[in-house]
C-alpha cells in the first residue's frame, strides 16, 4: 500500500514543530537536587511561568520529575509509576559535581606531575651518587 505523505498529520507536525529536543527537555538531576535542598530555588523555577499557563494552575507538581499534572488522580497514578520511582532512586544518589566532571575528563589541577617530578629528582640524585 502506497501512502501519500504530501500532507498528513505527520508532516504537518514535523513541519510546524520548532525544536523538539528543547521543547521536551526536562530538568537535570542536579537542578532537581537543588530544588529539594532549597525551597527558594524551587520557587524561583516555578515562578518562571504564570500559573494560568500551567495545567490545573500549577497545583499538582511532581518535584522529582519536574512535571505538572492536570488532576490529583493523574498525579497519584504518576507517583505509583515506574518512571517516577526510577527518578526518586536516581535522586537519592549524590549528583555529579563540576570537580568530578573535570576529573573524568582529565582536567584536574593535579594530574600527577608532582609525583613525576619527585621521581625524576630522586633518579638524578641516584645517578650523581653512582658517578
Amino acid at each position: 500500500m502506497l501512502v501519500d505523505r504530501s500532507f498528513s498529520l505527520y508532516t504537518a507536525y514535523v513541519c510546524t514543530a520548532p525544536s523538539l529536543p528543547m521543547q521536551w527537555h526536562t530538568r537535570d538531576l542536579d537542578e532537581i537536587a537543588e530544588d529539594l535542598k532549597s525551597r527558594h530555588h524551587l520557587e524561583h523555577h516555578l515562578s518562571q511561568k504564570p500559573p494560568e499557563d500551567l495545567p490545573a494552575l500549577g497545583l499538582y507538581y511532581c518535584i522529582p520529575c519536574a512535571k505538572h499534572f492536570e488532576s490529583e488522580t493523574n498525579y497519584a497514578k504518576h507517583e505509583k509509576a515506574k518512571p517516577h520511582k526510577r527518578r526518586v532512586r536516581q535522586l537519592k544518589e549524590e549528583p555529579y559535581s563540576q570537580k568530578e566532571a573535570e576529573a573524568a575528563a582529565g582536567l584536574t589541577t593535579d594530574n600527577g606531575k608532582r609525583a613525576q617530578v619527585e621521581e625524576m629528582e630522586t633518579d638524578v640524585g641516584v645517578e650523581e651518587e653512582v658517578k
